[in-house]
């Protein structure tokens, strides 16, 4: 995709957003953006005192149902999205863990997702353009406001997930999907989803079925009674097409076990899991080692009392939520998070205090610095979010 040109008058909304920056900039003051404010702790810790809040940014500003695509500013609530959308039958499946009031602008800057990117793909898949103000003051488009574009640098996908070290998203432009007519949750239960070896067994023969979820799921016990599916660890298949499509694939898993459904809310349950003082690590390898990644997320929440884990099973990715609350629970966490794993691991949520152990700086080499340097040369925007 090729950058659009900048608009000569920004929007008042915008315009305030360069006044800001450029001041911070002519006075090397670091800023901490900020959109709701409820995920703050989310990313190393920010060396900034000073704020510059994104959350009065509201607003659908371009919606066309027949092309399955919207913009609007990045304070709006994922909230306000759905319910504009959901009157067309339509829908944004970004889905990301924490509460609905989250904003579309903290959503990408994060790259969040959840269960749904099983199906849909990351933001980074969703996201057709955006709007930022780089850390001198300028005013940049990436990408457009239509599915097909222009081939060119990808200033969209850099963008997302920069987790606004490389400038403020002040709009997105985002593809929207058809809600399919019928949306059924099943939920298959059973002590074996939690050994590696049984739970390995049922994947595969899952695999073998012609079975195509939204969503998979996979639910340790803890969490499984916690939005109540009942007692030990659940797996969720999330199916969604026309009438006849989902009966035929509730079909086809009622050949690989004994699946219940599942109560209508359960990925809202899901999705608010998560206590205010916790701690999030992630960790990811191929969808063909859920086994192994599996048990390994088990063995870290298992030193911790009170926290749990969940994994997107398409994704190869499981999430280990740690009550961070007490000193014995930080202290417990600090040997869990140093345990040898063969994959990837990520701190999503983190104590302070914790953060030097688990990993490096994500900003690892030149050309990364070299492309920070460019869009924010002052260094004033989220320094430290992403490490030194």
């Amino acid at each position: 995709m090729i950058a659009a040109p900048a608009r000569a008058l920004p929007d008042a909304g915008t315009a305030a957003v360069v006044d800001a920056v450029m001041h911070a900039a002519r006075a090397r003051t670091p800023l901490r953006i900020v959109g709701a404010g409820s995920w703050l702790d989310a990313g190393r810790p920010v060396l900034a005192r000073q704020r510059l809040e994104l959350g009065p940014l509201v607003g659908i500003t371009e919606y066309t149902p027949g092309d399955l695509t919207l913009t609007a500013r990045a304070g709006t609530p994922l909230s306000a999205i759905e319910a504009a959308t959901g009157a067309e039958r339509q829908w944004l499946p970004f889905d990301p863990f924490g509460a609905p009031g989250g904003t579309l602008g903290a959503t990408v800057a994060t790259a969040s997702a959840g269960p749904l990117a099983h199906a849909f793909g990351l933001p980074r898949d969703n996201v057709l353009g955006l709007e930022f103000v780089t850390g001198a003051g300028n005013v940049v488009r990436g990408g457009g406001r239509v599915v097909k574009n222009v081939a060119g640098f990808d200033l969209t996908r850099l963008l997302v997930g920069s987790w606004g070290t490389l400038g403020a998203i002040t709009e997105v432009t985002v593809r929207l999907r058809a809600r399919p007519e019928a949306d059924v949750t099943l939920a298959l239960r059973g002590p074996a989803l939690a050994a590696p070896g049984p739970l390995l067994d049922a994947l595969r023969t899952l695999g073998t079925t012609a079975v195509a979820p939204l969503a998979l799921e996979l639910l340790a016990a803890p969490l499984a009674a916690q939005i109540g599916l009942g007692a030990g660890p659940a797996l969720l298949a999330r199916l969604g097409g026309n009438e006849p499509f989902v009966r035929g694939q509730r079909s086809a898993l009622a050949q690989t076990g004994d699946w219940a459904e599942a109560p209508a809310d359960v990925w809202e349950r899901l999705r608010g899991c998560e206590p205010p003082a916790a701690g999030v690590v992630r960790f990811s390898a191929p969808p063909s080692q859920m086994a192994a990644t599996w048990a390994h997320a088990l063995a870290v929440c298992a030193a911790v009392p009170g926290a749990f884990t969940h994994a997107s099973v398409g994704r190869g990715v499981a999430r280990c939520v740690v009550p961070t609350g007490t000193n014995a629970e930080r202290a417990a966490l600090a040997p869990a998070l140093a345990a040898p794993f063969a994959g990837t691991r990520v701190v999503e949520r983190l104590p302070a205090e914790l953060w030097p152990a688990p990993e490096p700086s994500r900003v690892r080499d030149r050309l990364e610095r070299g492309v920070r340097r460019t869009f924010d040369p002052q260094g004033i925007l989220n320094p430290g979010i992403l490490g030194a």
